[in-house]
């Protein structure tokens, strides 16, 4: 399908509250010089912001909140209003309930009504899968405006209480790894200073008979007594996996539409963590500028794309390149776009 009338004309994002850096963390949790040095060595990431306040556990701010914040940073910087939007697409692995979805909250906070909406259920590549979709949606022609959100917010599983000490690796990961936000983008099939054509979207479930790399349980009443962590990740799967299929997908994006690697001015890689993200970069091999911002906000899940996009948009010039990659280890997603500034 060609994509090339398909724009991004603008992306937003939010963080909640302040920053939180390791040594924070590791006060809160009465952990020893030698834990911080730990996670600054092996997880790369200096800090990322909460949705809960740390001392009370108390949680400060919805995914709806920030994803409306988000999406209208999204709309004022293509000049757009509520109005113009003819159809929402919002992926999350977080939402605030099962129902109602959280897109339709934030839909409601807009003041955006009687337009298609959807809400995609998917880890870190589900912003990659809900730009696919709306993206055939404004190719076939049938609307103008698409808003894409996402955005992740942990919270709700993040025990301000736990005694670290006897958290396993595959649960202590979790209080270090991720950060909560949202963000947007305004897809069009118009066009306008500063926007970038989007060449191409893919997403591939390449997971069949392998177990999980990382899992996030939803307990209802009837399973709230039962064993087992409400997430978890292997760390070691993650570390082994991602490297690989990142540079499997580059070279897809590169072949499907006949570029080279010197061509790309701008990567926007995995981002897992800080450590991770440096290895993956490095092993693409490619000279263009990393666009990542994980060292600095955790991993926000499906709304670190848009903060990525957000990020890039200012630098990417007319006849400019840019190739994105997400990799999601719960069930084992290759997901990449590419853009070209206009």
């Amino acid at each position: 399908m060609d994509t090339s009338d398909v724009h991004l004309l603008s992306a937003g994002s939010v963080l909640p509250g302040p920053a939180v850096d390791n040594a924070t963390l590791a006060r809160h949790f009465s952990m020893d010089a030698l834990w911080e040095q730990w996670v600054d060595t092996f997880i790369g990431t200096r800090s990322r912001h909460l949705a809960v306040d740390l001392s009370t556990g108390e949680v400060t701010h919805t995914l709806a909140a920030l994803g409306a914040a988000a999406a209208q940073r999204a709309l004022d910087r293509a000049a757009m209003r509520a109005e113009d939007v003819d159809i929402l697409v919002m992926a999350t692995s977080t939402p605030d309930s099962l129902m109602p979805a959280t897109v339709n909250v934030i839909a409601d906070r807009l003041g955006i009504d009687h337009v298609p909406s959807y809400q995609l259920q998917s880890g870190c590549s589900g912003a990659v899968q809900a730009l696919d979709v709306a993206r055939q949606f404004l190719s076939s022609g049938q609307y103008t405006t698409a808003l894409v959100l996402g955005g992740d917010v942990v919270a709700p599983f993040y025990d301000v209480h736990v005694d670290l000490r006897k958290v396993p690796p595959n649960e202590l990961v979790n209080f270090v790894l991720f950060g909560d936000g949202a963000g947007a983008a305004v897809l069009s099939r118009e066009t306008a200073p500063g926007a970038a054509a989007l060449r191409t979207v893919f997403t591939r479930l390449v997971g069949l008979g392998r177990p999980p790399g990382a899992t996030l349980e939803w307990y209802g009443p009837v399973d709230r007594g039962r064993e087992g962590p409400p997430a978890a990740e292997d760390y070691k799967a993650i570390e082994e996996c991602v490297p690989v299929m990142a540079e499997e997908v580059l070279h897809e994006l590169l072949d499907e539409l006949d570029w080279h690697g010197d061509d790309i001015g701008h990567v926007l890689p995995p981002q897992l963590s800080g450590r991770m993200t440096a290895k993956i970069y490095e092993r693409l091999g490619l000279k263009g500028h990393e666009v990542s911002c994980v060292a600095e906000t955790g991993n926000i899940g499906n709304g670190v794309v848009f903060f990525q996009l957000e990020r890039a948009l200012g630098h990417l010039g007319p006849g400019e390149r840019a190739v994105g990659i997400s990799i999601e280890s719960s069930k084992w997603i290759k997901a990449g776009f590419a853009l070209e500034g206009v």
